[in-house]
């Protein structure tokens, strides 16, 4: 009897647990069946954000890539060639003049700049105004100043581009400025060696022989004595060779204090 009462007592208390669990199951169908309007608006409310969200995305990769292929477009029409006559069987943009490829270039990069958003807006507007360097030089230095405050390599480029502009005017104080302020921008687009090597060239314009000596010798005696994380010398580079062939035009005997180029690394 005593082992009966137990099972009886583990079956009725089985019995209760599964009535227990019957009871909250009815209770949560008839919960889901009273918002089961709610429920189904809410699926199709998330349905139609994930459709939205992916339409969005695919929608801006394809603009992506619109805007990349016109970038390509005008970048191609701004390297094209220029002579008197097109290379036989060639398909590539070809031109007669620096005008004619310049004026087709910006129309091109204003196409670009109408349609699309940043970057490639911005990247557009400095094309434009290195080709108005060409077709409307006062116009493209005032364009290209306004795009010296532009964020990233544009910016930079921008300043680089209207330097060598002032310094082809005679405005040699405005371009010194220029290629100072981006030696110091540590840029890779435009490196504090190329900004420095201009600079000590306009610096010998304006008579400042030491100024622009102490630049080009610190440049090639930097770079001679530059090694790698094994030891082994850094190959000069052209901003380098070229400060060394500069200096030794301004200032022989301080060329003459250099120390000897690095012999070129042996392929054996």
């Amino acid at each position: 009897m005593a082992k009966y009462n137990k099972k009886r007592a583990r079956e009725l208390k089985h019995d209760r647990f599964r009535d227990a669990t019957m009871l909250l199951a009815d209770r949560l169908a008839d919960r889901v069946g009273d918002h089961r309007k709610q429920i189904l608006y809410g699926l199709i409310g998330l349905i139609i954000v994930a459709v939205g969200i992916y339409a969005i995305v695919r929608w801006r990769h394809k603009h992506a890539d619109e805007a990349a292929a016109a970038m390509g477009r005008a970048i191609a029409i701004n390297d094209a060639d220029v002579g008197l006559n097109a290379p036989p069987g060639s398909r590539d943009p070809f031109f007669t003049s620096q005008q004619e490829r310049s004026e087709a270039a910006i129309r091109e990069f204003e196409k670009v700049a109408a349609k699309y958003g940043e970057p490639y807006r911005t990247e557009a507007r400095y094309f434009i105004a290195t080709n108005e360097l060409v077709t409307d030089r006062l116009k493209a230095e005032t364009d290209l100043q306004n795009l010296t405050s532009a964020q990233g390599d544009v910016g930079v480029l921008a300043k680089y581009a209207l330097g060598q502009a002032k310094e082809s005017d005679g405005a040699l104080d405005q371009a010194a400025a220029l290629y100072s302020q981006i030696a110091t921008s540590n840029s890779s687009v435009v490196t504090p060696n190329n900004a420095n090597l201009r600079l000590a060239i306009v610096y010998n314009k304006q008579s400042k022989k030491k100024e622009a000596s102490d630049i080009l010798f610190n440049m090639v005696q930097e770079a001679r004595t530059a090694k790698d994380k094994d030891g082994k010398p850094i190959p000069e580079s052209a901003a380098a060779r070229a400060a060394a062939a500069e200096l030794l035009k301004i200032d022989p005997t301080r060329h003459a204090q250099l120390p000897s180029p690095a012999a070129p690394l042996s392929m054996f």
